[in-house]
């Protein structure tokens, strides 16, 4: 029986010492106040076109004689671009001109004969009949002469339709004929180039139908492409179009997020990765959990702060760290991402707050539970005593 008792003595003192060993070591989770920035976003994929683009055409038929533009050239507003052959515009610029002049000689000399028959019907010597045919031939040639009139302008309008200028300034994205090529002028204007100004470009993103409600004109956008993987570009919304698309039971709206592009390294067609920053202000921050926090008094846990006092209203509160005491202090919140709260009012940077308890397992450092360490604990195992007692 006495040897019994010497075995077990050393491993009952192993198991007690073993069990305070084992015994959870509590502290208190803390966040220093300080300033940051409180965000929330909205993701979507979109397409990039330039704001304003243009598609450059003739309003005449012809051959075309000179193409002063080719892909990618950069041209002025203004800036000749394209002629026509004018060999058939100039000769109906010329035939105009001889109806006009054909035009005014009949009316020149219907006006003379006019002037005469009327001398002639007021001192009651010719007709009245004479007098109204002579009438009516002056009408009819002043009217054949205001016609002959804007067949000139018209023929002349059409060889300057001859040469071709660029309506803007920008780069040619396209080109669609080549010399020697007739363009037919028909109820659609026949197109020669495509001219974008790619200093002013603009995504068009596709926003999911449970975001939409979070976008807004003014808003600050990011976007990359793939082409320059390592560049971050951005632009701003100005405008969320309410009609929507719909594509394989997915409802989406058009949102515009216009950028600059001074170095043209953006171009229509790339595919845009965008994030639409639906808030994002900067202040002091505080994890929500930090109003959640209720402290609870343990005078046996003296490495502990303890609360002092309790909250004096039903407003917003948190609980200050002050050496070994916890203060409840009421603040003012902002705007929140569910992670972090915007203070408005009541802390100040480099103040401490309580989040919570930690529990760490002294037998496993790197082991913690976020739970109260004042709540009822489980059972903890033996096996380690069994096995020394063994």
């Amino acid at each position: 029986m006495k040897r019994i008792s010497r075995i077990a003595l050393p491993a009952l003192i192993g198991c007690i010492l073993y069990s305070c060993a084992d015994k959870p070591k509590t502290s208190l989770d803390t966040y220093t106040v300080a300033t940051g920035e409180l965000s929330e976003t909205v993701t979507a994929t979109g397409t990039l076109e330039s704001v304003t683009q243009v598609d450059v055409g003739t309003q005449v038929t012809g051959i075309i004689s000179n193409l002063y533009a080719d892909f990618n050239s950069q041209v002025k507003k203004g800036e000749l671009i394209a002629e026509l052959e004018k060999t058939v515009l100039q000769s109906e610029v010329q035939s105009a001109e001889a109806n006009v002049a054909s035009a005014k000689a009949t009316y020149d000399y219907n006006l003379i004969n006019y002037n005469r028959d009327k001398a002639l019907y007021d001192r009651q010597l010719i007709s009245q009949y004479e007098f109204q045919t002579s009438e009516k031939e002056l009408k009819v040639s002043r009217q054949a002469y205001d016609k002959a009139l804007a067949d000139k302008v018209r023929a002349a309008k059409n060889l300057n339709y001859a040469e071709i200028y660029s309506p803007i300034d920008g780069i040619v994205i396209s080109r669609d004929v080549e010399v020697g090529q007739t363009v037919v002028s028909n109820m659609s204007v026949a197109n020669l180039y495509t001219i974008a100004d790619l200093d002013h470009m603009q995504v068009v993103a596709n926003v999911d139908e449970a975001d939409i409600g979070q976008v807004k004109v003014g808003q600050e956008a990011t976007f990359s492409v793939d082409a320059y993987p390592e560049l971050t570009f951005h632009g701003e919304v100005t405008q969320v179009r309410l009609s929507p698309t719909t594509e394989s039971n997915v409802v989406t709206y058009e949102v515009i997020i216009s950028t600059d592009n001074p170095d043209h390294k953006l171009i229509p067609g790339l595919t845009a990765n965008i994030t639409i920053y639906t808030l994002r202000e900067s202040g002091l921050l505080l994890p929500a959990k930090a109003l959640t926090f209720e402290p609870q008094a343990d005078p046996e846990a003296k490495d502990l702060p303890q609360p002092d006092g309790s909250p004096t209203d039903d407003g917003q509160y948190v609980w200050i760290v002050d050496g070994n005491r916890l203060v409840p202090r009421a603040v003012t919140l902002g705007q929140s991402n569910g992670i972090n709260t915007l203070v408005t009012a009541g802390l100040s940077a480099g103040e401490t707050v309580a989040l919570g308890y930690d529990e760490t397992d002294s037998a496993d450092p790197g082991r913690s539970a976020a739970r109260s360490p004042f709540a009822p604990q489980p059972p903890r195992s033996n096996n380690k005593a069994k096995a020394s007692a063994k």
